[in-house]
Protein backbone atom coordinates (compact mmCIF):
# COMPACT_ATOMS: atom_id res chain seq x y z
CA UNK A 1 0.00 0.00 0.00
CA UNK A 2 0.86 3.54 -0.40
CA UNK A 3 1.26 6.56 2.26
CA UNK A 4 -2.59 7.76 1.58
CA UNK A 5 -4.09 3.69 1.79
CA UNK A 6 -1.84 3.04 4.77
CA UNK A 7 -2.78 6.05 6.55
CA UNK A 8 -6.53 5.03 5.47
CA UNK A 9 -6.31 1.72 6.80
CA UNK A 10 -4.94 3.18 9.94
CA UNK A 11 -7.49 5.48 10.49
CA UNK A 12 -10.22 2.75 10.11
CA UNK A 13 -9.02 0.29 12.63
CA UNK A 14 -11.30 1.93 15.39
CA UNK A 15 -14.21 0.92 13.47
CA UNK A 16 -13.27 -3.08 14.03
CA UNK A 17 -11.22 -3.22 17.07
CA UNK A 18 -11.06 -2.24 20.51
CA UNK A 19 -9.16 -1.54 23.89
CA UNK A 20 -6.25 -4.13 24.26
CA UNK A 21 -3.91 -4.97 27.10
CA UNK A 22 -0.42 -4.64 28.00
CA UNK A 23 0.28 -7.78 27.64
CA UNK A 24 -1.39 -7.67 23.78
CA UNK A 25 1.29 -4.75 22.64
CA UNK A 26 4.24 -6.62 24.43
CA UNK A 27 3.05 -10.41 22.22
CA UNK A 28 3.79 -8.15 18.97
CA UNK A 29 6.58 -6.09 20.39
CA UNK A 30 8.67 -9.41 20.92
CA UNK A 31 7.26 -10.85 17.68
CA UNK A 32 9.16 -7.24 16.02
CA UNK A 33 12.09 -8.32 17.90
CA UNK A 34 11.82 -6.28 20.78
CA UNK A 35 12.96 -2.65 18.99
CA UNK A 36 12.42 -0.99 22.18
CA UNK A 37 15.56 -2.74 23.73
CA UNK A 38 18.78 -0.68 22.90
CA UNK A 39 16.89 2.73 22.71
CA UNK A 40 17.72 5.32 25.26
CA UNK A 41 14.12 6.76 25.98
CA UNK A 42 12.68 9.67 27.85
CA UNK A 43 9.09 9.03 29.01
CA UNK A 44 6.70 11.53 29.47
CA UNK A 45 3.01 11.63 30.84
CA UNK A 46 1.11 14.10 32.43
CA UNK A 47 -2.87 16.29 31.33
CA UNK A 48 -1.29 19.31 29.88
CA UNK A 49 2.27 19.99 28.41
CA UNK A 50 3.52 16.58 27.38
CA UNK A 51 4.23 17.66 23.78
CA UNK A 52 5.95 20.83 24.87
CA UNK A 53 7.97 19.44 27.27
CA UNK A 54 8.90 16.49 24.80
CA UNK A 55 9.58 19.12 22.34
CA UNK A 56 12.18 20.82 25.01
CA UNK A 57 13.78 17.34 25.41
CA UNK A 58 14.22 16.82 21.48
CA UNK A 59 15.88 20.11 20.85
CA UNK A 60 17.99 20.30 23.66
CA UNK A 61 19.43 16.37 22.06
CA UNK A 62 19.28 18.15 19.01
CA UNK A 63 21.53 20.56 19.96
CA UNK A 64 23.80 18.52 21.82
CA UNK A 65 24.61 16.86 18.29
CA UNK A 66 22.36 13.83 18.95
CA UNK A 67 19.91 12.21 16.71
CA UNK A 68 17.03 12.28 18.41
CA UNK A 69 13.16 10.22 17.88
CA UNK A 70 10.18 12.08 19.20
CA UNK A 71 7.28 10.22 19.12
CA UNK A 72 4.54 12.54 20.21
CA UNK A 73 0.21 12.73 19.18
CA UNK A 74 -2.17 13.70 17.94
CA UNK A 75 -0.72 15.06 14.86
CA UNK A 76 -1.94 18.29 13.08
CA UNK A 77 -1.43 17.72 9.24
CA UNK A 78 -0.12 14.61 8.68
CA UNK A 79 0.08 11.17 10.39
CA UNK A 80 3.80 10.75 10.01
CA UNK A 81 4.59 14.32 12.34
CA UNK A 82 4.05 11.17 14.68
CA UNK A 83 7.63 10.50 14.31
CA UNK A 84 10.30 12.90 13.98
CA UNK A 85 13.79 12.51 13.74
CA UNK A 86 15.58 15.59 14.84
CA UNK A 87 12.60 18.03 14.55
CA UNK A 88 11.49 16.12 11.07
CA UNK A 89 8.57 13.55 9.95
CA UNK A 90 9.83 10.81 8.79
CA UNK A 91 9.53 9.85 5.03
CA UNK A 92 6.34 8.22 3.89
CA UNK A 93 8.46 5.74 2.65
CA UNK A 94 9.70 4.52 5.96
CA UNK A 95 6.21 4.96 7.38
CA UNK A 96 4.81 2.20 5.00
CA UNK A 97 7.88 -0.20 5.40
CA UNK A 98 7.60 0.01 9.68
CA UNK A 99 3.41 -0.12 8.97
CA UNK A 100 4.07 -3.47 6.65
CA UNK A 101 6.70 -5.25 9.51
CA UNK A 102 4.10 -4.29 12.19
CA UNK A 103 1.34 -5.60 10.29
CA UNK A 104 3.36 -9.19 9.68
CA UNK A 105 3.70 -9.00 12.81
CA UNK A 106 0.23 -8.46 14.42
CA UNK A 107 -1.23 -11.37 11.83
CA UNK A 108 1.53 -13.60 13.40
CA UNK A 109 -0.17 -13.10 16.83
CA UNK A 110 -3.55 -13.11 15.54
CA UNK A 111 -3.02 -16.45 13.86
CA UNK A 112 -2.53 -17.36 17.65
CA UNK A 113 -6.02 -16.09 18.54
CA UNK A 114 -5.35 -12.88 19.54
CA UNK A 115 -6.81 -9.35 18.68
CA UNK A 116 -6.14 -7.17 15.74
CA UNK A 117 -3.80 -3.88 16.99
CA UNK A 118 -5.66 -0.83 18.37
CA UNK A 119 -5.10 2.56 16.62
CA UNK A 120 -2.52 3.77 18.80
CA UNK A 121 -0.90 0.14 18.88
CA UNK A 122 0.06 0.35 15.55
CA UNK A 123 1.17 3.90 15.66
CA UNK A 124 3.57 3.35 18.72
CA UNK A 125 4.85 0.26 17.24
CA UNK A 126 5.59 2.04 14.00
CA UNK A 127 7.32 4.22 15.65
CA UNK A 128 9.66 2.19 18.01
CA UNK A 129 10.28 0.08 14.59
CA UNK A 130 11.45 3.03 12.66
CA UNK A 131 13.89 4.54 15.88
CA UNK A 132 15.41 1.39 15.85
CA UNK A 133 15.82 1.17 12.36
CA UNK A 134 17.38 4.96 12.04
CA UNK A 135 19.56 3.79 14.92
CA UNK A 136 18.69 6.89 16.97
CA UNK A 137 20.65 8.22 19.61
CA UNK A 138 17.35 8.75 21.89
CA UNK A 139 13.45 8.38 22.35
CA UNK A 140 11.40 11.46 23.60
CA UNK A 141 8.01 9.32 24.03
CA UNK A 142 4.99 11.15 24.59
CA UNK A 143 2.03 8.82 26.33
CA UNK A 144 -1.58 8.97 24.86
CA UNK A 145 -4.24 9.08 27.19
CA UNK A 146 -3.08 7.86 30.51
CA UNK A 147 -0.03 6.18 32.36
CA UNK A 148 -0.29 2.97 33.58
CA UNK A 149 -2.68 1.03 30.74
CA UNK A 150 -1.10 3.13 27.98
CA UNK A 151 0.25 1.48 25.35
CA UNK A 152 3.82 3.50 25.98
CA UNK A 153 4.30 1.78 28.94
CA UNK A 154 5.51 -1.11 27.52
CA UNK A 155 8.95 0.30 27.57
CA UNK A 156 10.70 -1.52 30.08
CA UNK A 157 13.93 0.71 31.20
CA UNK A 158 13.51 4.35 30.84
CA UNK A 159 16.18 6.95 31.38
CA UNK A 160 13.59 9.11 33.09
CA UNK A 161 9.97 9.51 33.68
CA UNK A 162 8.64 13.06 33.65
CA UNK A 163 5.05 14.02 34.87
CA UNK A 164 3.91 17.16 33.82
CA UNK A 165 0.92 19.02 34.98
CA UNK A 166 -2.20 17.01 36.25
CA UNK A 167 -6.04 17.80 35.69
CA UNK A 168 -9.19 16.88 34.67
CA UNK A 169 -9.77 15.12 31.39
CA UNK A 170 -10.60 11.54 29.78
CA UNK A 171 -12.28 10.87 32.78
CA UNK A 172 -14.07 8.28 31.48
CA UNK A 173 -10.89 6.45 31.56
CA UNK A 174 -8.43 8.08 33.89
CA UNK A 175 -10.83 8.88 36.79
CA UNK A 176 -12.65 11.69 38.15
CA UNK A 177 -10.20 13.14 40.61
CA UNK A 178 -7.18 14.90 40.25
CA UNK A 179 -5.36 11.79 42.81
CA UNK A 180 -7.13 9.20 40.45
CA UNK A 181 -6.06 10.66 37.75
CA UNK A 182 -2.51 11.60 39.09
CA UNK A 183 -2.57 7.97 40.15
CA UNK A 184 -2.95 7.02 36.52
CA UNK A 185 0.05 9.05 35.51
CA UNK A 186 2.46 7.56 38.04
CA UNK A 187 2.06 4.65 36.66
CA UNK A 188 4.40 5.10 34.32
CA UNK A 189 7.42 5.26 37.15
CA UNK A 190 9.57 2.20 36.86
CA UNK A 191 11.49 0.96 40.16
CA UNK A 192 14.66 2.93 40.57
CA UNK A 193 14.17 5.09 37.54
CA UNK A 194 14.12 9.01 38.25
CA UNK A 195 10.88 10.72 38.12
CA UNK A 196 10.52 14.45 37.87
CA UNK A 197 7.56 15.78 37.93
CA UNK A 198 5.12 19.39 38.75
CA UNK A 199 4.63 19.70 42.20
CA UNK A 200 2.06 22.67 41.77
CA UNK A 201 -0.90 20.24 42.29
CA UNK A 202 -0.57 19.34 45.90
CA UNK A 203 -2.81 16.27 46.00
CA UNK A 204 -1.67 14.87 42.38
CA UNK A 205 2.20 15.66 43.73
CA UNK A 206 1.21 13.48 46.63
CA UNK A 207 0.25 10.41 44.83
CA UNK A 208 2.96 10.94 42.62
CA UNK A 209 5.53 11.41 45.13
CA UNK A 210 4.14 7.84 46.97
CA UNK A 211 4.10 5.58 44.17
CA UNK A 212 8.21 6.50 43.36
CA UNK A 213 8.78 6.28 46.99
CA UNK A 214 7.32 2.46 46.96
CA UNK A 215 9.50 1.73 43.77
CA UNK A 216 12.64 3.30 45.11
CA UNK A 217 12.77 5.79 42.30
CA UNK A 218 14.15 8.63 42.71
CA UNK A 219 11.59 11.74 42.65
CA UNK A 220 12.29 15.46 42.07
CA UNK A 221 9.24 17.81 42.45
CA UNK A 222 9.19 21.19 40.79
CA UNK A 223 6.73 23.81 42.21
CA UNK A 224 6.14 27.07 41.38
CA UNK A 225 8.27 29.03 43.24
CA UNK A 226 10.93 27.82 41.38
CA UNK A 227 10.89 29.93 38.25
CA UNK A 228 10.61 33.62 38.04
CA UNK A 229 8.88 35.57 35.47
CA UNK A 230 11.61 38.25 34.07
CA UNK A 231 10.01 39.59 30.86
CA UNK A 232 7.46 38.94 28.89
CA UNK A 233 6.86 39.98 25.46
CA UNK A 234 5.09 39.02 21.98
CA UNK A 235 8.52 37.45 21.31
CA UNK A 236 8.43 35.12 24.22
CA UNK A 237 9.12 34.84 28.23
CA UNK A 238 12.53 35.31 29.81
CA UNK A 239 12.64 33.63 33.25
CA UNK A 240 15.31 32.34 35.84
CA UNK A 241 15.28 29.00 37.41
CA UNK A 242 16.43 28.09 40.50
CA UNK A 243 16.02 24.26 42.01
CA UNK A 244 17.24 24.29 46.04
CA UNK A 245 21.20 23.12 45.88
CA UNK A 246 21.40 23.57 42.37
CA UNK A 247 23.45 26.97 40.25
CA UNK A 248 20.35 29.20 38.64
CA UNK A 249 19.94 29.37 35.28
CA UNK A 250 18.53 31.92 32.92
CA UNK A 251 16.02 30.54 30.30
CA UNK A 252 14.23 32.31 27.34
CA UNK A 253 11.27 30.44 25.65
CA UNK A 254 9.86 31.52 22.29
CA UNK A 255 6.56 30.69 23.27
CA UNK A 256 3.88 33.78 25.09
CA UNK A 257 2.27 31.67 27.71
CA UNK A 258 4.01 31.69 31.51
CA UNK A 259 2.48 28.51 31.43
CA UNK A 260 5.62 27.28 29.64
CA UNK A 261 8.08 28.48 32.27
CA UNK A 262 6.74 25.30 34.27
CA UNK A 263 7.15 22.85 31.05
CA UNK A 264 10.75 24.00 29.61
CA UNK A 265 12.11 23.60 33.88
CA UNK A 266 10.76 20.25 33.85
CA UNK A 267 12.80 19.13 30.60
CA UNK A 268 15.37 21.56 31.71
CA UNK A 269 16.06 19.83 34.90
CA UNK A 270 15.52 16.26 33.56
CA UNK A 271 18.50 17.00 30.98
CA UNK A 272 21.10 17.81 33.88
CA UNK A 273 19.85 14.99 36.13
CA UNK A 274 20.92 12.98 32.95
CA UNK A 275 23.81 15.20 32.21
CA UNK A 276 26.26 11.88 32.96
CA UNK A 277 24.70 10.10 29.70
CA UNK A 278 24.69 12.77 27.47
CA UNK A 279 27.69 14.97 28.14
CA UNK A 280 25.91 18.05 26.72
CA UNK A 281 27.20 21.41 28.10
CA UNK A 282 24.86 23.66 29.97
CA UNK A 283 25.12 26.90 27.38
CA UNK A 284 23.82 23.73 24.52
CA UNK A 285 20.78 23.47 27.08
CA UNK A 286 19.80 26.43 26.98
CA UNK A 287 20.11 27.48 23.81
CA UNK A 288 18.10 24.21 22.59
CA UNK A 289 15.46 25.37 25.12
CA UNK A 290 15.29 28.61 23.42
CA UNK A 291 14.96 27.46 19.86
CA UNK A 292 12.09 24.91 20.68
CA UNK A 293 8.71 25.59 18.98
CA UNK A 294 5.70 23.44 19.37
CA UNK A 295 2.94 23.09 16.46
CA UNK A 296 -0.38 24.23 17.44
CA UNK A 297 0.50 25.18 21.20
CA UNK A 298 0.38 28.70 22.12
CA UNK A 299 2.84 29.09 18.41
CA UNK A 300 2.55 32.41 17.09
CA UNK A 301 2.03 31.58 13.22
CA UNK A 302 2.12 35.99 12.31
CA UNK A 303 2.84 38.74 13.82
CA UNK A 304 0.02 39.04 17.20
CA UNK A 305 -1.72 35.85 15.39
CA UNK A 306 -1.51 32.85 17.82
CA UNK A 307 -2.70 28.67 17.45
CA UNK A 308 -3.43 27.05 20.86
CA UNK A 309 -5.25 23.50 20.83
CA UNK A 310 -6.76 24.33 24.27
CA UNK A 311 -8.94 22.17 24.78
CA UNK A 312 -9.38 21.03 28.32
CA UNK A 313 -10.61 22.80 31.72
CA UNK A 314 -6.73 23.20 32.74
CA UNK A 315 -5.41 24.17 29.34
CA UNK A 316 -8.17 26.66 28.67
CA UNK A 317 -7.25 28.04 31.84
CA UNK A 318 -3.86 28.35 31.37
CA UNK A 319 -4.79 29.96 27.65
CA UNK A 320 -7.73 32.87 29.22
CA UNK A 321 -4.23 33.90 31.72
CA UNK A 322 -2.34 34.40 29.14
CA UNK A 323 -4.95 36.48 26.43
CA UNK A 324 -5.81 38.30 29.52
CA UNK A 325 -2.07 39.21 30.52
CA UNK A 326 -2.26 41.31 26.62
CA UNK A 327 -5.42 42.40 26.82
CA UNK A 328 -3.74 45.02 28.75
CA UNK A 329 -2.36 46.61 25.78
CA UNK A 330 -3.82 45.56 23.11
CA UNK A 331 -7.57 44.83 21.41
CA UNK A 332 -8.13 41.07 21.41
CA UNK A 333 -9.71 38.85 18.74
CA UNK A 334 -10.80 35.22 19.12
CA UNK A 335 -11.03 32.53 16.45
CA UNK A 336 -13.05 30.16 18.45
CA UNK A 337 -14.81 26.34 17.06
CA UNK A 338 -14.80 22.84 19.13
CA UNK A 339 -15.94 19.22 19.09
CA UNK A 340 -18.66 18.53 20.25
CA UNK A 341 -17.65 16.15 23.42
CA UNK A 342 -15.49 18.56 24.71
CA UNK A 343 -16.76 21.05 27.27
CA UNK A 344 -17.26 23.85 25.09
CA UNK A 345 -19.91 25.70 27.06
CA UNK A 346 -17.29 25.94 30.17
CA UNK A 347 -14.78 27.62 27.57
CA UNK A 348 -16.93 30.43 26.00
CA UNK A 349 -18.03 31.00 29.28
CA UNK A 350 -14.93 31.42 30.19
CA UNK A 351 -13.46 33.22 27.29
CA UNK A 352 -16.07 35.91 27.70
CA UNK A 353 -15.88 36.71 31.10
CA UNK A 354 -11.93 36.40 31.86
CA UNK A 355 -10.69 38.28 28.59
CA UNK A 356 -13.40 40.01 27.63
CA UNK A 357 -13.11 40.10 23.97
CA UNK A 358 -13.06 42.57 20.95
CA UNK A 359 -14.57 40.66 18.63
CA UNK A 360 -15.31 36.88 17.59
CA UNK A 361 -15.16 35.06 15.00
CA UNK A 362 -16.92 31.71 15.05
CA UNK A 363 -16.25 28.72 12.68
CA UNK A 364 -17.06 24.77 12.78
CA UNK A 365 -14.46 22.11 12.27
CA UNK A 366 -16.27 19.01 9.87
CA UNK A 367 -16.56 15.69 10.61
CA UNK A 368 -18.96 13.66 12.94
CA UNK A 369 -17.77 15.94 16.12
CA UNK A 370 -19.15 18.63 14.68
CA UNK A 371 -20.56 21.51 16.70
CA UNK A 372 -22.83 24.08 14.06
CA UNK A 373 -21.02 27.73 14.11
CA UNK A 374 -24.04 29.20 14.68
CA UNK A 375 -25.10 26.98 18.08
CA UNK A 376 -21.36 28.59 19.02
CA UNK A 377 -21.94 31.78 17.97
CA UNK A 378 -25.51 31.99 20.14
CA UNK A 379 -23.35 30.73 23.61
CA UNK A 380 -20.85 34.04 22.86
CA UNK A 381 -23.69 36.17 22.63
CA UNK A 382 -25.58 34.97 25.67
CA UNK A 383 -22.53 34.74 27.59
CA UNK A 384 -22.29 38.82 26.77
CA UNK A 385 -19.81 39.21 24.00
CA UNK A 386 -21.19 42.50 21.85
CA UNK A 387 -18.99 41.44 17.90
CA UNK A 388 -19.64 37.82 16.71
CA UNK A 389 -19.13 36.88 13.30
CA UNK A 390 -20.09 33.71 11.91
CA UNK A 391 -18.13 31.84 9.35
CA UNK A 392 -18.63 28.28 8.63
CA UNK A 393 -15.60 27.83 6.84
CA UNK A 394 -12.18 27.52 8.70
CA UNK A 395 -9.88 29.25 5.67
CA UNK A 396 -12.36 32.30 5.26
CA UNK A 397 -13.07 32.54 9.01
CA UNK A 398 -9.23 32.99 9.44
CA UNK A 399 -9.08 35.76 6.93
CA UNK A 400 -11.90 37.24 8.26
CA UNK A 401 -10.49 37.32 11.67
CA UNK A 402 -6.84 38.48 10.43
CA UNK A 403 -8.66 41.57 8.83
CA UNK A 404 -10.79 42.63 12.17
CA UNK A 405 -7.13 42.09 14.41
CA UNK A 406 -6.09 45.15 13.24
CA UNK A 407 -2.91 46.36 15.02
CA UNK A 408 -4.32 43.75 17.68
CA UNK A 409 -3.67 40.24 18.82
CA UNK A 410 -5.58 36.99 17.44
CA UNK A 411 -5.74 33.66 19.43
CA UNK A 412 -7.37 31.00 17.35
CA UNK A 413 -8.08 28.37 20.29
CA UNK A 414 -10.89 25.30 21.20
CA UNK A 415 -9.39 22.65 19.76
CA UNK A 416 -6.37 20.87 18.14
CA UNK A 417 -8.51 20.34 15.27
CA UNK A 418 -8.98 23.53 15.00
CA UNK A 419 -5.11 24.51 15.09
CA UNK A 420 -4.16 21.22 12.60
CA UNK A 421 -6.72 22.44 9.76
CA UNK A 422 -5.53 26.09 10.67
CA UNK A 423 -1.50 25.27 10.35
CA UNK A 424 -3.05 23.41 6.93
CA UNK A 425 -4.70 25.94 5.58
CA UNK A 426 -1.71 29.02 5.98
CA UNK A 427 0.94 26.27 4.76
CA UNK A 428 -1.35 26.09 1.14
CA UNK A 429 -2.09 29.87 1.21
CA UNK A 430 1.39 31.43 2.35
CA UNK A 431 1.68 34.69 1.41
CA UNK A 432 -1.68 35.36 0.57
CA UNK A 433 -2.97 36.36 4.28
CA UNK A 434 -2.18 39.78 5.43
CA UNK A 435 -2.12 41.07 8.97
Amino acid sequence: MNYEETVAYIEDVPRFTSKTSLDHTRLILEELGNPDQGLRIIHVAGTNGKGSVCAYLNSMLTEGGYKVGLFTSPHLIRTNERFMINGVPVEDTAFCTAFDRVMEASRRVMDRGESHPTYFEILLLMGLVIFQEEQVDYVVLETGLGGRLDATNVVRDPLACIIVSISRDHTEYLGETIPEIAAEKAGIIKPGVPVIFDGRNVSAAEVIGRRAAELNSPAFVLKESYTELIRSTKEGIDFRFHYPGEAPADLKVSSVAEYQMMNAALAYFTMKKLFAVHKISDEALIRGIRKTSWSGRMETVMDGVIIDGAHNEDGVAQFVKTAVHFRQDHAITILFSAVSDKEYTRMIHEIVEKIRPDRVVVTQISGYREVPAEELAALFRKEGAELVETVPEIGPAFERAVFLKGDGMLFCVGSLYLAGELKAWIAEHKGETEC
